[in-house]
């Protein structure tokens, strides 16, 4: 199976689960979208990683996690999202100790906190990405422009105004055209946090 590159393209708050936040990679060559819920301890590690000038005055576990591997010799050579089961993603760290190579379960959002310190790709598997990538309309989109700052979609969400979604439990009680239905407003409206969720919910239909 074939990889393929992502990017971090930033997180996202979420509005409907309290202290949950949405992790949105990007396809490298793409238009696709993969949002991951992660937990607070999380984000906030993986933004002071993306924010270079930022520098905790102690080190946080995954900084630990770092100064352990380079006492030891041990480095991240790349991460790879290889699984997705009931909306739950599984990632694994590809180390190397002495030209060792060593493949290490790891949580995703642990995964790719670490993949930050180490400069280390993200990779997943086209199938994954096939599955759980939210496509996006991209337009018009003028040479050396980046994809990114081109996003539009089919119509403009009404500003201040936040989609209304179901609780996560009546999910299941909708139609798979609702569900899609509700999935494009969300992605309109990047709210990719309830995006992740409806995307689990088709997928098991």
């Amino acid at each position: 199976m074939s990889l393929i590159r992502l990017n971090i393209k930033g997180i996202s708050y979420s509005q409907t689960q309290s202290g949950a936040y949405a992790l949105i990679l990007s396809e490298e060559n793409g238009e696709r979208k993969l949002p991951i819920v992660i937990g607070a301890f999380e984000a906030q590690s993986i933004a002071i990683a993306l924010e270079k000038d930022i520098r905790p005055p102690r080190p946080l576990t995954h900084d630990l996690f770092k100064n352990f591997s380079e006492r030891f010799n041990i480095v991240i050579k790349q991460v790879i999202i290889h699984k997705l089961v009931d909306g739950v993603f599984y990632a694994s760290l590809i180390c190397e100790n002495n030209n060792i190579e060593e493949i290490i379960d790891a949580r995703t959002s642990d995964a790719i906190a670490l993949a930050l310190r180490f400069s280390a790709p993200i990779f997943t598997y086209k199938n994954i990405l096939d599955k759980a990538g939210i496509i996006l309309k991209i337009d018009n989109v003028k040479e050396g422009q980046k994809i990114e700052d081109s996003l539009v979609f089919e119509s403009e969400p009404a500003k201040g105004k936040k989609m209304k979604v179901p609780a996560d439990e009546t999910f299941k009680d909708l139609s798979l055209s609702d569900l899609k239905d509700l999935l494009k407003k969300a992605v309109q409206g990047e709210d990719y946090e309830v995006a992740a969720k409806l995307r689990d919910e088709i997928s098991k239909r």
